[in-house]
C-alpha cells in the first residue's frame, strides 16, 4: 500500500468520503487495525441495520473504547442518528466511509452537527506514488489505486464505470433511466476541460435540460466530476458565466469518451494533460487541508488561464500545455492575468524537461511540478 498524504484524526470521529476505488477501506483498516469493522455491503448486516438501525449498539462489545468503522454509510443513512446517540451516550468514536457527503445531506441527514470531521480521499498522486509514477501510464489509465497493479487496467476501468451505473446510480435510486444516463455520460465526456453548456449537452443527448442538470449534480454528488467556477474576484474585465467540467480521473475519462475516425487525438490528449494536473491539484489541496478554492479564468474576449487556486496562502494561476516547445504566445494569457492580479504567482506547465523562467512566470515540466505541488502550494 502506498503511503497517503491525508492525515486522519486519532481521537475524534470522522467521515471519509471519496469515489469508489480510491482506497478508503484499505486506508482506514490499515491505519486503525484494532477498530471494529462493519461493512454495509454485507447483505445480512445491511438488512439487519436497515430494518432497525438501533441494532447498531448490539454489534459493539461492552466497554469497547476504540474506533468503530462503518463502511458505505450512505447505504443506511438512518444510522447517523444512532451514531449520534452512541457518541453522546458512550463516548464512542466512529469512522464512516461513503461515496458522498452531499448525497447524505440531500436526504436530509446532517453530518452529526460537528461531532465528526469530514475528509475526502482522491485517486493517488504523483507524490504518493513516488518512483512508481509514470506520466504516460497515468495519463492513459489514471491513478485509481487498483489500476496500478491491474494486469488489464482498461478492463478494470470499463468494469468500474459499469459498476457505478448499476450500483451507485440504479440501486441508490438516483435515476430510473440508466440508458439515458449512460448516453448523457458519453456526451458529457466531450465537455472535458471545456466550458460547460448544459443546453447543448441536453440537445445532443436528447434529454430534457433539467434532467441533464440533475445528472451533472449526481456526478458531483458522487465525487466523480468537478465543475470549476470562473475566478471573478475583483475582476476588471467581463468574464464568461459558464463553469468548466472535468471527470475526476484521466482513466475514467478515457473509458467514457468515445473515439472515432473523425476525432483528433490532440483534442483528447490536451484535455487529459489538464485533467492529470487538476486531479493532483485537487487531491493535494484536500489531503494537506491547504484550504484553496479552485477556479479557472476566462474573459469574454477569450483570455484564459486553466486553473486558479485562491486562498489564505496566496493566489496561483496555472496554464497547462502538452507541447514540449514554448512560444511567447503561449505565455500571453498568464502575463495578462499577472497584470490583473500583481500578487499572483503564475506557472506555465508543459511537456518539456527543463525548469525555466520568463519574466515573473515560472515554467515547469509536468513530471516535475506534480512532485513539487505540495511545496509550491504550502508557501
Amino acid at each position: 500500500m502506498y503511503s497517503r498524504l491525508i492525515k486522519l484524526p486519532q481521537n475524534k470521529s470522522f467521515f471519509l468520503f471519496g469515489p469508489r476505488g480510491t482506497g478508503k477501506t484499505t486506508l482506514v483498516k490499515t491505519k486503525f487495525p484494532d477498530a471494529l469493522y462493519l461493512d454495509l455491503l454485507e447483505a445480512e448486516l445491511f438488512n439487519d441495520l436497515l430494518a432497525n438501525p438501533s441494532r447498531l449498539e448490539n454489534f459493539i462489545p461492552n466497554n469497547f473504547n476504540y474506533f468503530v468503522i462503518i463502511d458505505e454509510i450512505q447505504r443506511v443513512p438512518e444510522l447517523l442518528n444512532e451514531v449520534h446517540r452512541l457518541i453522546e451516550k458512550s463516548n464512542l468514536k466512529f469512522i464512516m466511509t461513503g461515496s458522498s457527503a452531499r448525497k447524505l445531506r440531500r436526504r436530509g441527514y446532517n453530518l452529526l452537527a460537528g461531532r465528526a470531521l469530514t475528509y475526502e480521499l482522491h485517486p493517488l498522486t504523483a507524490v504518493e506514488l513516488g518512483q512508481d509514477f509514470d506520466l504516460e501510464k497515468a495519463a492513459t489509465f489514471g491513478l485509481l489505486p487498483s489500476v496500478i497493479s491491474e494486469e488489464n487496467p482498461r478492463k478494470y476501468l470499463e468494469s468500474y464505470v459499469k459498476t457505478y451505473l448499476e450500483t451507485e446510480i440504479l440501486q441508490e435510486g438516483l435515476t430510473r433511466n440508466l440508458s439515458a444516463f449512460a448516453r448523457f455520460l458519453e456526451i458529457a465526456s466531450f465537455s472535458q476541460g471545456a466550458l460547460l453548456n448544459t443546453s447543448a449537452v441536453a440537445r445532443e443527448a436528447a434529454i430534457e435540460r433539467k434532467v441533464v442538470e440533475n445528472y451533472f449534480n449526481i456526478l458531483e454528488d458522487l465525487l466523480i466530476a468537478h465543475r470549476l467556477p470562473v475566478f471573478a474576484k475583483r475582476a476588471k474585465r467581463r468574464l464568461v458565466s459558464h463553469s468548466k467540467f472535468y471527470f475526476f480521473d484521466t482513466g475514467i475519462y478515457r473509458v467514457i469518451r468515445p473515439m472515432g475516425p473523425l476525432d483528433r487525438p490532440g483534442e483528447v490528449e490536451g484535455a487529459v494533460y489538464e485533467s492529470m494536473f487538476l486531479q493532483n491539484l485537487v487531491a493535494i489541496n484536500d489531503s494537506l487541508d491547504l484550504g484553496y478554492r479552485l477556479y479557472f479564468y476566462r474573459t469574454a474576449t477569450g483570455i484564459e488561464t486553466d486553473f486558479v487556486a485562491y486562498g489564505k496562502r496566496g493566489l496561483f494561476a496555472f496554464e497547462i500545455k502538452r507541447t514540449g516547445r514554448i512560444t511567447q504566445g503561449m505565455l500571453r494569457h498568464l502575463v495578462i492575468f499577472q497584470k490583473e492580479y500583481p500578487s499572483s504567482k503564475c506557472l506555465f506547465v508543459y511537456g518539456g524537461k527543463r525548469i525555466m523562467r520568463e519574466g515573473k512566470i515560472e515554467i515547469w515540466p509536468m513530471e516535475k511540478i506534480l512532485f513539487k505541488l505540495p511545496e509550491i502550494l504550502s508557501g
